[in-house]
């Protein structure tokens, strides 16, 4: 579970290792000047092109997040309060990982039996 994260969130992590890796290439591109001298030049144009296009697939990767995000849902999570945002039936909270689910048959507990508990724990806090 160290490892897993919101749908969002990794879209937007793929987004950010494109633009690292983008970017990584065309500084590589760029050294092979400095190294190979006039023959450098044909490894900095491969370099150049490949990060180009690995950045216009970040800039891609994030617009698309961008606008899943505008249509995500919005809801309060279980375990930290937080107001986090989910796509599809299921998804993790965006800060403290808790599976979230939208569909009663892959929750575990009903929303009836929930507000029990909850009702149960609020009036023994008192």
């Amino acid at each position: 579970m160290l490892f897993k994260s919101s749908k969002i969130n990794e879209f937007r992590l793929w987004g950010l290792l494109l633009t690292m890796l983008g970017m990584g290439l065309m500084v590589l591109g760029t050294a092979g000047i400095v190294f190979w001298g006039q023959s450098g030049k044909i490894i900095a144009a491969i370099g150049l092109v490949i990060g180009l296009i690995s950045m216009m697939g970040s800039l891609g990767i994030y617009f698309w997040a961008g606008m899943l995000s505008t249509t995500a849902v919005q809801l309060e999570c279980p375990e930290c309060h937080k107001l986090t945002k989910m796509l599809g039936k299921t998804d993790r909270c965006m800060f403290c990982k808790t599976i979230l689910t939208l569909d009663p048959e892959k929750a575990n507990i009903t929303a009836d039996e929930l507000e029990k508990q909850q009702a149960i724990s609020g009036a023994e806090s008192k």
